[in-house]
């Protein structure tokens, strides 16, 4: 079916990083798992030919699908021409402002998995399935001390709860990645743990695993021109020593916070 619209479309070659997910019972079980009702208006990013789309169009109120490529913009605009319930969006997700909506379900582009994801932690949504390569989708759950514990498992776990639902084979796709999939649910909620400033915050958790192999001590003070902060090898000789002796993989995501709040309480003393 691929490759039939495909050609009709006069498309050949270079999808922007588009892998299309054709498999019937993996495409269902990703709606299924979605809860969709009819008032949900449901983002989908990278719609690419629509065979999501289809399939989320008659549960939802409204399907709003962001295209980059042109030519698939021209698909889903043919396919879809009777549908009254879908908004086609041309465009890069990274450059435009989001749409109002209650949940995204979609097979994101992997080579900017990363962007479109923390772009996402931004937007106020219900619920998320999202498809991911899967050695990303191991690191977005990864609990401390494993070693695929890194920022994105910290910053996960301070938007949202986390779950690999489904592992997806390279043969569900055309053309077939290289690479695993996995099908992660996000579910927003507050953070479990006090953040004093969720911009230094998250600022501090890349400074720190920039520096990873490092103690936290040194790392701190070798990364700080991230952080900007005055006088910071005596504010981190304040800090709790138990802390600064371990690494930012062996720190749990409150623990990672409380040092990042410590340090602001620190900076502002320093400075007044």
């Amino acid at each position: 079916m691929v490759q039939t619209i495909l050609r009709k479309y006069g498309i050949r070659g270079g999808y922007h990083d588009q892998h299309f997910l054709i498999n019937k019972t993996i495409l269902d079980s990703i709606v299924e798992v979605a809860h969709l009702t009819p008032e949900d208006t449901v983002l989908e990013i990278g719609a690419g030919i629509g065979n999501l789309t289809e399939r989320l169009l008659p549960r939802a109120k409204k399907v709003i699908a962001i295209e980059f490529d042109r030519r698939l913009v021209d698909v889903l605009e043919d396919r879809f021409k009777e549908v009254g319930n879908l908004e086609i969006i041309h465009g890069d997700v990274l450059a435009i402002d989001l749409p109002v909506f209650d949940k995204v379900v979609a097979n994101l582009p992997y080579s900017i998995s990363s962007e479109i994801t923390f772009k996402l932690f931004k937007q106020k949504f219900k619920l998320g399935i999202l498809m991911y390569q899967y050695e990303f989708a191991k690191r977005m759950v990864s609990p401390c001390n494993s070693k695929d514990y890194s920022r994105l498992s910290v910053n996960t776990n301070y938007f949202a709860d986390a779950s690999i639902i489904m592992k997806v084979p390279a043969s569900a796709f055309s053309p077939p990645p290289e690479v695993r999939s996995a099908v992660v649910e996000l579910i927003p909620r507050p953070s479990p743990f006090k953040v004093d400033n969720a911009d230094f915050f998250l600022r501090f958790v890349t400074a720190v695993f920039s520096q990873r192999r490092k103690k936290l001590k040194n790392a701190i003070i070798n990364a700080n021109y991230m952080l900007g902060v005055g006088n910071i090898k005596q504010i981190v000789g304040q800090l709790p020593v138990e802390f600064m002796g371990k690494r930012a993989e062996n720190l749990e995501p409150r623990e990672l916070a409380d040092i990042a709040n410590r340090i602001l309480i620190l900076a502002h003393k320093e400075a007044t």
